[in-house]
């Protein structure tokens, strides 16, 4: 009885289950942007880059030097006689500095934040690819429910045609061979029920390993439908779009200004920068200062080398700028495309064939049921209903993909 009764406590003051977390296409983008890991290590790039701006702005440190000379120390004696230190020993202090010229300094700064600009828009540009594969994956998701919410209203409805075939074996209407043909239908569609449970599950966890694994519960959920809304823009208005927000051909532009500034740089390298030094010396009872000045004289070494090799990555650079303009334009002309010949595939379906096979179907299931149709007819156009049904769905999620698609093309999720 006691412990009966503690059962019965622990069960009614135990706290209710945690429903799962919902969520839609916008808010796992966020989740992703704020807890996937590969685009925080990528953003650790930045702040590596801000690091180096604060070397490349560092001043040369100054030098310090000091001697003692002629100490007894063979001679130990001599440590003992007044004014020793003052009159035979020998004691040198300096101070000494370069004087960096060319205004090298500012332009290691310069080159280092041009560098920094680059890195942002890469990592930007890295955030362009998540948010895509996030949004492909939210996609396979529904398209997974959609296929697991088909397969249980074909497996329920198929169901209902076998109670009634067996009713119709019990009156004599039907004979035993058929009843069995069609039982042995409904394996597929038990199989398909099976095969779309395990895509469900394969398709969130691809999608909470891009979220982070922290940002969502284990029994978490997407909210949303397979759907199909065709854009007003243009494909000029998508191209242009993509000139102006795509990051990695910012990042390509701004690769172009970093390689001039490291041009600055080889060319500031070449001056010569001046040491200043200032010393003190007591040496006999006597007190002196100096000053000594050194340069090197840039009679070989003028960074020659460096110089060449920096004009050489400025060529470089505006290829590769050039390259990503075109691939930005084969980028959108592709997606572009992509998503038309989806809009036509989608568009085909709606226009009646939808509605014919779900009535061809109904017309056959209801022909069978009531003895008027003959048991391959009603078998086959249940298969013609799946297939088109099956395909309809797969046609919505391929446009969906080729909208994400345009969307990374044009490097933006407002197209409109």
């Amino acid at each position: 009885m006691l412990i009966g009764g503690a059962v019965a406590y622990a069960q009614q003051t135990a706290p209710p289950p945690v429903p799962a977390a919902r969520i839609t296409l916008e808010q796992a983008i966020q989740l992703a942007t704020q807890h996937n890991h590969a685009l925080e290590a990528a953003r650790s790039n930045v702040n590596q880059s801000l690091a180096q701006e604060v070397t490349a702005n560092l001043r040369p440190n100054p030098s310090l030097s000091w001697d003692s000379q002629f100490i007894p120390l063979f001679n130990l004696s001599q440590f003992g006689q007044p004014g020793y230190f003052n009159d035979t020993a020998q004691f040198d202090f300096g101070v000494g500095y370069t004087f960096e010229r060319g205004q090298k300094r500012q332009n290691r700064l310069r080159a280092a934040q041009d560098q920094t600009n680059v890195t942002r828009s890469q990592v930007l540009d890295a955030q362009r690819t998540l948010e895509f594969n996030v949004g492909q994956q939210f996609i396979a998701v529904l398209l997974a429910e959609s296929m697991l919410d088909l397969a249980q209203q074909d497996l329920a409805s198929y169901q209902q045609t076998i109670d009634i075939s067996e009713a119709r074996v019990k009156a004599g209407d039907m004979s035993e061979g058929d009843l069995l043909k069609i039982k042995l239908q409904l394996l597929q569609f038990q199989q398909d029920v099976s095969s779309a449970k395990l895509s469900r599950v394969q398709a969130l966890a691809g999608l909470r390993q891009l979220l982070g694994f922290e940002s969502v519960p284990e029994n978490y959920d997407v909210t949303g439908t397979l759907d199909y809304q065709p854009i007003k823009a243009t494909l000029e208005d998508m191209k242009a779009l993509a000139i102006r927000t795509r990051p990695d051909l910012v990042a390509a532009q701004r690769s172009v200004i970093a390689a001039r500034s490291q041009v600055s740089l080889a060319q500031a390298n070449s001056k010569r920068d001046l040491g200043v030094s200032f010393n003190y010396s007591h040496v006999g009872a006597q007190n002196s200062a100096a000053f000594f000045f050194n340069m090197d004289v840039p009679l070989f070494d003028r960074n020659q080398g460096e110089i060449a090799r920096t004009q050489a990555a400025v060529a470089q650079s505006d290829q590769q700028y050039r390259e990503a303009s075109q691939q930005v334009m084969t980028d959108v002309v592709n997606a572009w495309e992509g998503l038309h010949t989806n809009d036509e595939i989608v568009g085909l379906y709606r226009s009646g064939y939808l509605d014919q096979t779900t009535q061809s179907r109904d017309i056959s299931e209801y022909a069978y049921q009531h003895g008027a149709a003959p048991l391959l007819d009603f078998l086959d156009s249940e298969r013609s209903y799946r297939a088109n049904q099956l395909a309809y769905r797969q046609a919505l999620a391929a446009w969906m993909v080729s909208l994400e698609q345009l969307r990374q093309a044009a490097g933006t999720r407002t197209l409109q």
